[in-house]
């Protein structure tokens, strides 16, 4: 996993964040306290968050869910590209790591947009399903267990509109996907998903080498 985008050397990397980064100051602030964190690379990159943002202005995304939210830097910077009146559900089993994420979500006044579900991500999606939610949503985010992606996928290709997009983080995992000596669950299942997406008809696939690789899939219109 890395929380900056691979493939780039650091001065090169620099370079983006200094002529591309407008991050607000309470993002910044939420990835500096994130860092401190063991689980600190388990954040996406600033510039894959503003990049999701830019996604979210650009198909007018009112309805957002996450699978996956850690810190919350991700709900909040789709958040702010958000109209007042936006839904964001949150998906996250860990009190701990959402506690941050709920002070800073407060802290940019967007905490009022956000339901945060604290169980596991598979329930709250087959719950939104049985609710009749299907179409529902306008943008979806994948970033949880990776050997749940597939499962979170299909839920989330149900619940997202014609229209919509769904995004999946870490599916170039750090360069594992090409290593024939990776065999590890997660890898794997890395590698199977990915399989798995190209070869599904719904929608409209690219894999961009952002952040930990970062792929999305706009759904097709009558899909």
């Amino acid at each position: 996993m890395s929380n900056q985008s691979i493939g780039i050397d650091p001065p090169l990397y620099q370079y983006l964040l200094d002529v591309s980064l407008r991050e607000d100051p309470v993002l910044a602030e939420l990835r500096a306290v994130t860092a401190e964190l063991p689980e600190r690379n388990m954040q996406i990159a600033p510039e894959q968050g503003q990049f999701m943002a830019m996604l979210a202005r650009l198909i007018a995304a009112r309805r957002y869910i996450e699978v996956g939210t850690f810190t919350g830097y991700s709900t909040l910077a789709v958040a702010q590209a958000m109209p007042d009146d936006a839904e964001i559900i949150a998906c996250d089993v860990s009190r701990e790591w959402t506690d941050i994420a709920q002070r800073y979500w407060r802290q940019a006044g967007v905490a009022d947009r956000i339901r945060l579900v604290l169980q596991p991500a598979l329930d709250t999606l087959d719950e939104l399903v049985g609710e009749g939610k299907t179409g529902y949503f306008d943008l979806a985010f994948i970033d949880a267990d990776k050997t749940g992606y597939v499962d979170y996928f299909e839920r989330c290709l149900r619940l997202v509109r014609p229209g919509g997009l769904i995004l999946v983080d870490n599916t170039l995992w750090g360069g594992s996907v090409v290593d024939p000596e990776k065999h590890d669950e997660d890898t794997e299942a890395i590698r199977s998903f990915n399989r798995h997406v190209h070869d599904r008809a719904e929608g409209d696939l690219s894999l961009i080498p952002i952040g930990d690789g970062l792929s999305l899939l706009h759904k097709r219109a009558g899909q």
